[in-house]
């Protein structure tokens, strides 16, 4: 039951709280969309022109919309993938949420950036019974030698059991501490702990339920394990891969509501053949950037190519913000990647917008293709406005999907 379907209107106020979990406390299911100041201080910053004139009429109603995607729900300012985070993310209005899936000791599929992130984005240093546990333990930082502070604490560590005792907070450490408590600061400034305070971690049967009384669809990403495949001798990679669709065809979830991804091609393959109801829009998250001979300028650098991924049926794909952009003298303008996508038949999503703090200083790694037209937080519209109209994409990833959300209702995207 989508209970959000309404959540814009008195009568969607009025529905009933949903209990998506018995360990979880309840989701009120029928909030109206929420984007509060950012998006309106984003627009003020606009130079004057038909965009800014556009977004500045566009006052609400307001309501989830599909384009609006969220990256980990809304880690911007609330420990991703938690349920605070999630919750966070669907009162903006994405109208689809991530969880990064990876496995525990007992190979319980859970919501994680990556199997190793424990020590940054939870408290398992601060819980020595569980540090003990952690494939690398905390080792300070020296000054006198220039040694960075470490850690490494993975899911594949522990047991369902001992996560679920964990609470999640802001993904940050501090490389120059000297202590565990030190260390698990770190948090960037134009961030917050406001909302730090508790973070309910999730599995990935936990996040299907909460979506789903969310009224949200999924888009899971298969997380390329830290360990050694096939696990333990005989968890595959394709086990690894089948686990997660069947946690959605047990839910009961319609194909259509899912967006798998991986930066695994083989992965994407995998669900193509053996599912495909669910691999009909499945995402090739298009990692191929870290290729030091990749250039989003240069098809030949593309291996394989936008036509041999189209053949081999790849429906969707995912690269980063940067590479679907280029600039022509002062102006946004979409590259010759995102041109070759879209001749081939490949629809586009992509990430992550609200990722990278303040924009005056050329907005670092995500905007690298336009810096020198990146002075200011507005030239998060500007881009979103190219992404939707040039590009074309499906939708954007955001860590603070109140952006997406907002522009997505301004110009009448679903």
């Amino acid at each position: 039951m989508r209970l959000w379907k309404h959540r814009n209107t008195a009568a969607g106020v009025a529905l009933a709280v949903t209990v998506f979990a018995a360990d979880l406390t309840p989701v009120l299911a029928a909030e109206p969309v929420q984007l509060g100041p950012r998006p309106f201080f984003l627009v003020d910053g606009l130079r004057d022109g038909a965009l800014k004139s556009a977004l500045a009429k566009c006052d609400g109603p307001f309501e989830a919309a599909d384009f609006s995607i969220g990256h980990r729900g809304a880690p911007l300012q609330f420990p991703e993938h938690t349920r605070e985070s999630y919750v966070a993310a669907a009162r903006m209005g994405a109208g689809i949420l991530e969880c990064d899936v990876t496995f525990t000791k007992d190979r319980a599929l859970v919501c994680r950036h990556s199997q190793c992130d424990l020590h940054t984005t939870t408290d398992i240093l601060a819980r020595p019974d569980l540090a003990a546990k952690c494939s690398e333990p905390f080792s300070p930082a020296d000054p006198a030698t220039g040694k960075a502070a470490s850690a490494k604490c993975c899911a594949s560590d522990i047991t369902l059991a001992e996560y679920r005792t964990l609470n999640g907070k802001m993904d940050a450490a501090d490389t120059t501490a000297t202590t565990v408590e030190a260390y698990m600061g770190g948090t960037a400034s134009w961030r917050t702990e406001l909302y730090a305070t508790t973070g309910t971690l999730m599995t990935h049967d936990e996040s299907i339920a909460l979506f789903r009384s969310l009224g949200a669809k999924f888009t899971p990403e298969l997380k390329s394990a830290s360990v050694d495949m096939p696990y333990e001798g005989d968890y595959s990679q394709q086990a690894y891969a089948q686990a997660m669709v069947d946690a959605y065809k047990t839910a009961g979830i319609d194909p259509r509501d899912v967006y798998l991804q991986s930066f695994n091609l083989d992965d994407v393959i995998y669900w193509i053949r053996n599912e495909p109801a669910f691999g009909a829009q499945a995402v090739y998250l298009d990692g191929r950037y870290d290729d030091t001979a990749f250039d989003p300028l240069r098809a030949e650098t593309w291996k394989p190519s936008m036509d041999d991924l189209a053949a081999m049926g790849v429906k969707i794909i995912a690269p980063p913000m940067w590479v679907l952009v280029t600039t022509d003298g002062d102006r946004i303008v979409p590259s010759p990647y995102a041109k070759a996508a879209k001749a081939a038949g490949l629809r586009i999503i992509t990430w992550t917008l609200e990722r990278s703090g303040p924009l005056a200083s050329g907005g670092g790694w995500y905007f690298q293709s336009i810096k020198d037209a990146t002075d200011r937080d507005a030239v998060y519209l500007e881009l979103l406005d190219v992404l939707a109209k040039q590009v074309g994409v499906l939708g954007v990833f955001s860590d603070w999907p109140a952006t997406t959300t907002f522009y997505a209702n301004c110009m009448g995207l679903k």
